[in-house]
């Protein structure tokens, strides 16, 4: 895998002209691709700058995982450093949009630094781009004109800031843009609760949990291919759970069958859940139920 360390030579492994700026780029896209994408049958790279990218494909699909996703109204894509790079090259792209690249150092000592690490859209999976409709391609088009402007022209004393207030202003507005799309998209996030509960269960039945005990969030997540932060960011926001308190309800839901087996004891079920030590299970047990394990069972026990 090769890394690059400057955003010079992520430009020029990209055949794309250097930088007006020694860490930082704007292009919108006419006659030449202009996304950071690899070439075909090249390695996965990665690199320390950030990129936001907007494209609209005109042919083929964008596969990742199991999903395909329309991206006929345009997606907004956002690349932390060192995230790994390696594009589908079947798809074809209209030759228009922007690319904004920076190295994360350019943020160095700005507000904005602490600030883009709590967006959660840049450690999301390609798949999961932002779509955006028309309106919002304006609005955001029109914010990265401001910035092309001002690394375009000579820059002085002001620019830097100027342009960390440009793209303060467009993660604001694409921040906005995900809680809407997260709104809308009620059926796919239906769709996510149910494959986390399937894949939950086949930990249940396989008996894997006892082998390996509990899965992860990141383990569960990389199951049905999506990223961690966008299963819990889309189940927070469609049902108001945690993916770990969805986890939690599950276990508890299969403790409460086990438990009415009389010939297994309470450390067997805690063990067969995947708990290390039975009594991380009854205090998770009674925290959830309001009663301990051997209270369920006694109250709930079959004549």
């Amino acid at each position: 895998m090769q890394h690059f360390k400057t955003l010079s030579a992520f430009l020029e492994y990209l055949e794309l002209p250097g930088p007006e700026h020694p860490m930082l780029s704007v292009f919108s896209a006419t006659e030449n691709g202009f996304l950071p994408c690899p070439k075909e049958s090249s390695p996965p790279i990665t690199n320390d700058c950030y990129t936001i990218s907007f494209k609209k494909i005109v042919k083929g699909d964008l596969n990742y995982g199991r999903t395909t996703y329309d991206f006929t109204n345009g997606a907004l894509f956002f690349i932390a450093p060192r995230q790994v790079l390696q594009w589908d090259s079947s798809a074809v792209f209209e030759q228009n949009g922007f690319s904004i690249n920076f190295h994360e150092d350019f943020l160095k000592g700005t507000e904005l630094a602490h600030q883009i690490k709590k967006y959660g859209f840049f450690s999301y999976s390609v798949n999961e781009a932002l779509h955006l409709s028309p309106k919002e391609e304006k609005q955001m088009a029109s914010i990265v004109e401001n910035i092309e402007i001002e690394y375009q022209n000579n820059q002085d004393e002001f620019s830097k800031d100027i342009i960390i207030s440009q793209l303060s202003t467009l993660l604001k507005y694409a921040n906005r843009f995900y809680e809407r799309q997260f709104l809308n998209r009620k059926e796919l996030s239906t769709s996510l609760l149910e494959r986390f509960n399937l894949q939950v269960s086949q930990f249940f039945e396989t008996g894997q949990l006892q082998k390996k005990g509990i899965p992860s969030i990141e383990q569960i997540a990389a199951k049905i291919s999506v990223s961690q932060r966008y299963l819990s960011d889309t189940l927070k926001k469609e049902t108001g759970k945690t993916t770990t308190e969805h986890l939690q309800l599950l276990l508890i839901d299969e403790a409460k069958n086990l438990l009415l087996q009389p010939s297994k004891s309470i450390a067997e079920v805690a063990y067969e859940l995947g708990f290390e030590y039975p009594p991380y299970f009854s205090r998770l047990f009674k925290k959830k139920e309001g009663i301990s394990p051997t209270e369920y069972r006694e109250k709930y026990k079959l004549n």
